[in-house]
């Protein structure tokens, strides 16, 4: 059996010392970052450092632990959330490599919620990226503990002085380096624990010194030592150090090449001796109860309470089934533990606990806070579970991620018919993984949409479905995420009779469509007086509402931002049941549409360009043609342009193919929504146009 394999048994047995000095030596770390910043070869190193691995594997071979899939071997880049545990000096230490591609964004948010610390990874050469900018922005929307690790610094032509300078400039003057390149960037001088030593550039005493007052900052006792001595021993300040990456009032930044080496012992030291355990970081926001009456609650890393813990990523293997892969937050997770998900009553009974070194699952006795696991083969397991041992706990949950909205659609169809119900539960188990993937039916066209971040994001998911479930799709070409609205109020009416022998089916239902602010979903006002629509009926009369909201009225599409008012009705004591106000309030709502100046809007995405700097006429040029605006450019690299601006999506289709051609291939671009506004005249004209044509096929 491996080494790694004993430790991690030996590290879990309860023959091991007592369980709270067990946590004091974990450590959950989250790599961070932009595609191509070395997140993968990192760990690789870190893994060869600590004796996990005999060697480095590269992303190159293919043989590295985290990108073990093999559409992530052929993509080069990691496509999934992977975990892997290495020991050092005594600690276990949980790494969480996450890709770097904005399309997966929804594999690399949750890790954050599963970390200590974040630990975000800049390409040397590139400097600071759109993904480095997200990450360090949601890390501390979190109060997440951050380090940045500049890698890649063996690259030539570097200019780290003005790199860390923008780190400064950008993410604030917390940023100070605790260690500095040396010798040509073939190894890292300490700053933190020496004031002495050679560097590349700055100055190590000069660095000590700045570290050394931003921490005493956060403890008077320590700022009168430091003014009265000029100096404190930086061993005694591991206290105050902890306090001050609790508080973001010291963001560290360290210097490594995963690929030489250089810094990677240093910075296991780092981990090791700097970084917080789980009971000296800030655990995430809980929250007990529903809506705004929920109460914050705050989990403990006690081994002696109840379990609290967290599914943060799914893995849906075809053959091998659902595995949740979690945190655990508070208590003690054992085998055999019996565990309730979310506001399940009944529970389920932990089989088999696992940690995890990418695709390998070792089996272990049990988890403390701090931990990382996984369980296998519970289907009610589900991305962002709240597990609890507690059935008084059923309403205690995470306070949700922002993620950006899947806006890049595709119409999806299996290739041989009658296989259209495994191809929707395909897809579920795929978006169970996967919190930026929606899939909807789309009543007015009977067509399955599936809808992601981008081109590449939809593209791996057809290859999964081709290569993991062995399935064969047709796809239509992308359709874009309209939506529709209203410019103005109006009202509309229905009747609906209907008398077939018996007892028919009566209902009348008079309401009024007011337009809502860009942004602010839908309203339903019951505002009937007098009875004339029964209590009872009304929950029909909304479902009724929201299924012409569903199919759109113009164009097809879903219809949002407008308050709908049901003021006035009739209903017959025999003849009046759910199905006739259904229909009657479905085509009232229509019916008031029509009449209320409907606009279709269209998403408009924050698109962020890097290209070469002899490119950027034609970038903007393009841009402004594809009815874009610039907001605004900048450079974090010499001879690199970013620029910034906001552009329709369905102007954006297949742009990497019209950006490789502008930029010789070295054009890079990221895509967030921004918000929808209504489209020009013309398309809209077109949109219903197609839409009226297919009805009447």
């Amino acid at each position: 059996m491996p080494a790694s394999h004993s430790k991690a048994q030996e590290a879990a047995s309860p023959g091991s010392p007592g369980l709270s000095a067990q946590i004091a030596q974990i450590r959950t770390l989250a790599l961070v970052g932009p595609a191509g910043a070395g997140k993968t070869s990192l760990i690789e190193a870190l893994l060869q450092q600590a004796g996990a691995i005999a060697a480095a594997g590269t992303v190159e071979r293919g043989n590295t632990v985290s990108d073990f899939d093999p559409l992530e071997k052929r993509a080069q880049h990691s496509l999934h959330a992977a975990v892997v545990h290495l020991h050092h000096a005594g600690l276990r230490i949980h790494a969480i490599d996450t890709p770097g591609a904005p399309d997966f964004i929804g594999q690399s948010l949750p890790a954050l919620e599963a970390a200590d610390t974040a630990v975000v990874v800049i390409n040397a050469l590139n400097g600071i990226e759109l993904m480095a900018s997200r990450m360090m922005e949601t890390a501390a929307q979190r109060r997440l503990c951050r380090l940045i690790v500049v890698n890649r610094i063996d690259a030539p032509g570097l200019q780290l002085p003005a790199l860390l300078a923008q780190l400064r400039e950008n993410f604030g003057r917390e940023c100070l380096p605790l260690n500095l390149p040396a010798d040509g960037g073939t190894r890292v001088q300490d700053c933190f624990y020496s004031s002495s030593g050679a560097s590349d550039f700055s100055s190590v005493a000069e660095a000590h010194r700045a570290l050394v007052e931003q921490v005493v900052e956060v403890d008077a006792a320590f700022v009168d030592r430091y003014l009265n001595e000029g100096d404190v021993d930086a061993s005694e300040l591991h206290a105050p150090l902890e306090q001050a990456l609790r508080e973001g009032h010291l963001i560290p930044v360290c210097f490594t090449s995963a690929r030489t080496g250089a810094g990677v012992a240093e910075l296991l030291d780092v981990i090791e001796r700097l970084l917080p355990n789980p009971s000296e970081g800030n655990p995430p926001l809980f929250l007990r109860g529903e809506g705004p009456d929920a109460q914050p609650l705050q989990a403990l890393p006690d081994p002696s309470a109840h379990v609290l813990a967290h599914v943060f990523k799914i893995n849906a293997d075809p053959y091998l089934g659902k595995m949740g892969v979690l945190r655990v937050h508070q208590g003690t997770l054992t085998k055999n533990s019996q565990l309730f998900v979310g506001h399940a009553r009944k529970p389920f009974r932990v089989g088999h606990l696992f940690l995890l070194q990418g695709k390998e699952h070792i089996e272990i006795e049990q988890a403390l806070p701090g931990d990382i696991c996984a369980i296998a083969k519970v289907e009610d397991l589900h991305f962002d579970a709240v597990l609890h041992d507690a059935p008084e706990d059923e309403h205690i949950h995470l306070a949700p991620l922002d993620f950006p909205m899947p806006v890049h659609g595709l119409a999806i169809s299996p290739a041989r018919h009658g296989d259209e119900q495994r191809l929707w539960e395909i897809l579920h188990r795929l978006i169970d993984e996967d919190p930026c993937l929606k899939v909807e039916r789309a009543s007015a066209t009977h067509e399955t949409l599936v809808y992601g971040l981008g081109e590449l994001h939809l593209r791996m998911l057809l290859e999964r479905l081709r290569e993991s479930y062995k399935f064969e799709v047709l796809t239509q070409p992308p359709r874009i995420a309209y939506r529709e609205t209203v410019a103005s109020p109006a009202e509309g009416h229905y009747r609906h009779k209907k008398q077939s022998g018996g007892a028919g089916q009566f209902g009348e239902v008079w309401l009024r469509v007011e337009p809502l602010a860009r942004g602010a979903g839908f309203e339903f006002v019951d505002a009937v007086k007098g009875g004339t629509i029964p209590g009872q009926f009304m929950p029909a009369v909304e479902k009724g509402v929201r299924a012409a909201l569903d199919s759109g009225v113009v164009a097809g599409y879903p219809l949002v931002d407008l308050r709908v008012t049901v003021f006035e009705g009739k209903h017959h004591s025999v003849d009046s049941k759910e199905i006739a106000f259904i229909t009657a309030a479905r085509k009232a709502l229509i019916a008031a549409v029509r009449e209320a100046r409907p606009l279709v809007l269209e998403p408009i995405v924050h698109v962020e360009i890097s290209t070469p700097e002899a490119a950027m006429g034609d970038i903007t040029g393009d841009l402004a043609a594809r009815r874009g605006q610039i907001n605004g450019t900048r450079s974090a690299v010499p001879g690199v342009i970013t620029v910034q601006g906001l552009a329709p999506l369905a102007e954006l289709d297949s742009y990497q193919t019209r950006l490789n051609a502008m930029t010789s291939g070295q054009g890079r671009y990221t895509l967030a929504l921004s918000h929808y506004e209504a489209v020009p005249p013309n398309t809209q004209a077109a949109l219903t146009s197609a839409y009226k044509a297919k009805d009447e096929e």
